[in-house]
């Protein structure tokens, strides 16, 4: 099955949906990567996407992206390097576990959503919107292996 497909198109408008509003909360900047497969580890094909997606070329290097590899059960929550300067080294935890509850129980698409909303209000207290944000990357998913 190809990624695009992975959701359907209700799963996927409410995935951005997710975004746009944890934008809201934060100067942060969020995007979903879905692919098939990874081969390695997914952090470190995660770090590869973050590079090739241009999200180290946000102003305050506050991009965080949400990958997930679909038929190899992967995924990773890569921060740039202005959010992980300012936040504690287990930032992330949380987030990954309440994600994987719900992908354990094959609720991807409301994981993911968890995932971006929690993030929008952990961003909030380091990086907090301001009134003249620019959104410096697109809110869609982004997929590979097609």
């Amino acid at each position: 099955m190809k990624p695009s497909h992975f959701f359907s198109k209700e799963e996927k408008e409410g995935i951005v949906k997710a975004i746009r509003e944890a934008e809201l909360n934060t100067s942060g900047e969020i995007r979903v990567h879905i692919e098939r497969s990874c081969n390695g580890d997914g952090l470190d094909r995660s770090a590869y996407l973050f590079a090739k997606l241009g999200m180290h070329k946000t102003e305050k290097r506050n991009g965080v992206l949400f990958y997930l590899a679909v038929d190899v059960h992967r995924f990773a929550i890569l921060g740039d390097a202005g959010i992980n300067a300012v936040t504690p080294e287990d930032f992330w935890d949380n987030i990954k576990e309440k994600m994987l509850a719900e992908f354990r129980e094959n609720r991807f698409c409301g994981g993911l959503e968890l995932g971006i909303r929690m993030a929008g209000e952990q961003l909030k207290e380091h990086f907090p919107y301001q009134q003249d944000d620019v959104n410096e990357l697109p809110d869609d998913i982004s997929f590979g292996d097609e």
